[in-house]
């Protein structure tokens, strides 16, 4: 009786694997996209037409934003301060004499708990106060750079032997094993800074709640965030407004310029972070797909509910209520990107990598760019994309490169010569 109950139990947890995994099949089909109405962001809730900037600001902004929180990132419950923060280690000649190379810890303290993050950060040594990316790494700070003096997080690490991660650890194997996708150098050389942190100091990327921000704010016994409440995007979302708020008072820094980037669920990120906080002078998408720049209606590669069921933490738990019902969303991924307007945008995609669905970035872009032009900015002029590694630069810009998933030196040259025209020079 004992193995046939236990057969039973096999048989119906494959049985539920595989139902899930045919009820969530990727779609790389666009003619079996469903039709879809795209809801226009400048059109309020209750149907008031949005005409001007001051009523943006004041009526449509803020239900967009609203919406967003309670139903797809979740609710920051609380307000906590940097207990304090301290540079551990500097060098002013880094990279062979042309950077100034920052280790800086920001200490949070609340009823007797202790979290830290650690930013490291190359500044170039001929600029008084540099324009500044800011965006976090998957591999710990060591890995963005092949400098033997930054130091290696002892933070819970997702476990990869190609990168010399085993028992959720970072060894010294991992050192510089994402070089390529940083570019150090090349940012630098071209007068900018850059910041980055490892995002699983602020909330290890794994669905358990409890040894991250979340248990900060926690009440009453509670061991998860309220369905309403932030998970891991908007967690990590909130570690950037906090190195944003160092970043204000580095003197090294120029404060008004700094750009948010992230790719792939960073890259979800870091579009939360700019529509919640307008200190950031500009943002970039580098192939977030669904719940980032993919528009979710159009149900192609990754979809809602395929992302909730593989990755639950990272969403407010209200957003399962749009597993397989994206219809009835009353606002599209194009809203989010609306929220940044009027400053600078970049969404990029890579030809290959049809799980974060290119046209469907493309597109919220373009649907955004309406809500650009009350501001007088430019965004993508029309439905059609552009040709492959053929970039698009205005305020809202685009492009789709040849490869894959990645971050590759073709995508900072473009990030650079964009925040040189949008960011540094124009805004």
């Amino acid at each position: 009786m004992k193995k046939l109950t236990l057969f039973l139990g096999i048989l119906l947890s494959f049985h539920f694997c595989y139902a899930q995994q045919f009820e969530f099949t990727p779609n790389y089909d666009e003619s079996k996209v469903p039709q879809f109405k795209i809801t226009n962001p400048l059109i309020s809730f209750n149907g008031r037409k949005i005409k001007n900037t001051k009523r943006w600001e004041k009526v449509r902004r803020p239900e967009l934003l609203n919406f967003f929180a309670n139903n797809v990132y979740g609710k920051v419950p609380g307000e906590l301060e940097i207990s304090k923060w301290e540079v551990v280690e500097e060098n002013a000649n880094a990279l062979n004499g042309k950077a100034h190379r920052k280790q800086v810890d920001i200490v949070f303290n609340k009823d007797g708990k202790t979290l830290f993050f650690n930013i490291l950060m190359y500044l170039p040594n001929n600029k008084e106060k540099a324009p500044l990316f800011l965006g976090y790494n998957f591999y710990g700070n060591h890995a963005v750079c092949q400098d033997v003096k930054i130091r290696i997080p002892d933070t819970w690490a997702r476990n990869n032997e190609s990168y010399g991660i085993s028992n959720n650890q970072f060894t010294e194997k991992s050192r510089g094993v994402r070089k390529d996708s940083w570019q150090v150098e090349k940012i630098i050389d071209s007068g900018y800074g850059l910041a980055t942190i490892y995002y699983g100091e602020i909330d290890p990327d794994n669905n358990d709640f409890y040894n991250g921000i979340h248990p900060f704010f926690y009440v009453d016994g509670q061991q998860r965030p309220a369905a309403n409440e932030w998970g891991a995007i908007a967690a990590w979302a909130w570690g950037l407004s906090r190195a944003m708020d160092y970043l204000e008072q580095d003197s090294d820094v120029d404060a008004t310029k700094v750009i948010v980037f992230g790719h792939s669920r960073l890259g979800k990120t870091a579009l939360w972070a700019g529509a919640t906080d307008e200190r950031f002078a500009g943002v970039i998408s580098n192939n977030s797909g669904c719940g980032g720049a993919a528009l979710s209606k159009r149900q192609y590669g990754e979809t809602v509910g395929r992302i909730n069921n593989a990755f639950p933490h990272w969403f407010a738990r209200n957003f399962i209520s749009y597993n397989k019902n994206e219809k009835a969303l009353p606002i599209d991924q194009h809203g989010l990107l609306a929220l940044i307007a009027p400053r600078p945008l970049y969404v990029a995609s890579a030809e290959d990598d049809r799980w974060a669905d290119p046209r469907g970035e493309f597109l919220a872009a373009y649907y955004a760019t309406s809500v650009y032009e009350l501001y007088g900015k430019k965004g993508i002029p029309s439905e059609e994309m552009p040709q492959v590694n053929q970039p698009l630069i205005n305020t809202v810009a685009y492009h789709i490169r040849t490869g894959g998933h990645d971050v590759t030196a073709f995508d900072w040259e473009q990030y650079i010569k964009w925040a040189d025209e949008q960011v540094v020079k124009n805004f």
